[in-house]
């Protein structure tokens, strides 16, 4: 028998398919489902801030990389962003910032305050950091990172209409005179053998950093710092979290 080809559909086939259809969503990479997939997949993770997390849904990540890369921008991995930097894990980026907001300073105001960003690189987590905080200054040392930061954060102001536009810097991340504090809340991109002194000091009374370190016995880990007020005294008390891998932490303007 002779198959007949029909190339549309009966219009009683076509009424009945029709009533069982939903509106298609998550095509393409600027579609909102597309980064509330990646968001699901971390909340799944436990662990997390739900603020974090609602921050990261609304920020485009394909936006931050290369075109070539950019089918990978919501896969949990870090990506290349030139000059021997990558874009973190979006569960990296999660969980320190997930962490900064645990803090009993960012507790009791509601956020986290006053933020510094070392290390801006391509400007996603500058991004996300923009929806938590109440004012954001992020400096970076490359300068062609800086350039392209600068670029992106400014075209997605429109889109996201932050509070108020994060301040990046082309600056050393270790010079307390480019960025003068004190700071509710600093987190770093970038790890050296300790925190630096400068930071200790431009954290603020009930702060919290966050900054990857190097470890004695080889590796990276988290380390979280608290100014706290004893007596009338500061101390800075820290805690090593768990293990990471970020890129090294350098002085000096490139």
């Amino acid at each position: 028998m002779n198959r007949v080809l029909r190339p549309q559909r009966l219009v009683s086939q076509a009424v009945s398919d029709a009533a069982r259809l939903v509106a298609p969503s998550g095509i393409g990479l600027d579609s909102p489902g597309v980064r509330l997939r990646m968001v699901e997949r971390l909340r799944r993770g436990g662990r997390l801030d739900e603020a974090v997390l609602q921050a990261m849904e609304r920020v485009p990540r394909h936006r931050f990389v290369d075109s070539a890369l950019a089918p990978q921008a919501y896969e949990d991995t870090a990506l290349p962003i030139g000059h021997g930097q990558t874009i973190s894990k979006p569960s990296v980026v999660a969980r320190m910032l997930s962490l900064l907001r645990e803090g009993q300073g960012a507790q009791q105001r509601g956020g986290l305050g006053r933020t510094l960003e070392i290390g801006t690189g391509c400007g996603y987590q500058a991004a996300v950091l923009a929806g938590l905080a109440s004012e954001l200054v992020s400096v970076e040392r490359i300068l062609a990172l800086h350039q392209g930061a600068l670029q992106r954060l400014a075209a997605l102001q429109p889109e996201l209409g932050w509070a108020r536009t994060p301040r990046l810097l082309h600056a050393d991340g270790q010079s307390v005179d480019a960025w003068r504090g004190p700071f509710d809340s600093i987190v770093s991109a970038a790890g050296g053998d300790d925190i630096p002194a400068a930071w200790l000091q431009a954290l603020a009374p009930g702060g919290r950093l966050v900054a990857p370190t190097q470890q004695a016995g080889g590796g990276q880990a988290l380390t979280v710092v608290d100014h706290v007020l004893s007596g009338g005294r500061s101390e800075w008390v820290r805690q090593t979290v768990e293990g990471v891998h970020f890129v090294p932490l350098r002085s000096g303007l490139v």
